[in-house]
């Protein structure tokens, strides 16, 4: 059985993790691209909130029993097929985990102009994912 609880604590810090987000974003590109305490703080922002909606995900595969996921995306391709997402939404998700592994594991560069364009496009995806699962 799911543990509510957990799902609405972490769902409130990846609440908290946006709002910083959405504090921080509301400036020109040219300003946070000259700013790196900005910048740092929406990366780690975007960060923490990805991976709390990730660690929603793996406690949901393990309460309900669901399998084992061999990859961070596989776990919502799992919820997909589970009924939880829908397909738009879980390729949205595997793309924030996508650019939350660019951030942790610095595979290359990351691109400020991208991270501006997530602060400023792409929270209401994350949003929607928390919609979701709380209905469930």
């Amino acid at each position: 059985m799911i543990d509510r609880s957990l799902i609405i604590a972490k769902a409130s810090r990846v609440n908290d993790h946006l709002k910083r987000i959405r504090e921080k974003r509301s400036i020109p590109l040219e300003q946070f691209l000259a700013d790196l305490d900005r910048q740092e703080s929406i990366l780690f922002n975007l960060q923490m909130a990805i991976q709390h909606c990730i660690d929603i995900a793996a406690h949901i595969i393990s309460d309900d029993e669901l399998g084992v996921a061999g990859s961070t995306n596989e776990m919502f391709y799992m919820l997909q097929e589970n009924g939880y997402l829908d397909a738009a939404l879980t390729e949205s998700m595997v793309a924030s985990v996508g650019f939350r592994n660019l951030i942790v594991h610095e595979y290359g560069h990351v691109d400020l102009k991208k991270v501006y364009q997530i602060a400023h496009e792409n929270l209401d995806d994350l949003e929607r994912y928390l919609k979701v699962i709380l209905k469930k």
